[in-house]
């Protein structure tokens, strides 16, 4: 995993049929304003636009806003849509509202970078510099 002028670069996405994006939109201006790059895809994006432009830009982080009840089966498909691309080096994170019991669910997918409504900003940062960065020193 190389860094493109040694930038994080992460695809931002709300997609299905969610149409609230102010969270990922907050998430966006930090990330940016921390030195990283981002992609943001348009609200209601299908899970093969992601990753098609994931694969296209490529992403080292895909991060998904959902505030209906699909996350898990929106995770769980990004998931194995990266896999069958042979993308299994990219760090998904999910936010939005996320259901007590989604947390077990997307844990067991692989996806342990969840933050809800009032995560810390700053902790979502720090999670993904560590991730991205560990990947990268593992895959060398």
């Amino acid at each position: 995993m190389q860094f493109r002028n040694n930038k994080i670069r992460v695809l931002l996405c709300n997609p299905g049929l969610d149409g609230h994006d102010r969270g990922v939109k907050v998430i966006a201006r930090s990330l940016r304003d921390h030195g990283m790059e981002v992609i943001y895809l348009p609200l209601r994006s299908s899970i093969e636009e992601v990753v098609s432009v994931a694969l296209q830009e490529d992403v080292d982080v895909i991060g998904i806003s959902n505030l209906s009840a699909t996350l898990v089966h929106v995770c769980q498909q990004l998931h194995r849509l990266l896999n069958e691309a042979g993308a299994n080096d990219v760090l998904i994170v999910a936010g939005g509202t996320v259901i007590a019991s989604d947390y077990n669910e997307l844990s067991a997918i692989g996806i342990s970078g969840v933050f809800g409504p009032g995560s810390d900003l700053s902790e979502i940062i720090d999670y993904i510099e560590q991730n991205v960065r560990q990947k990268s020193v593992t895959a060398k």
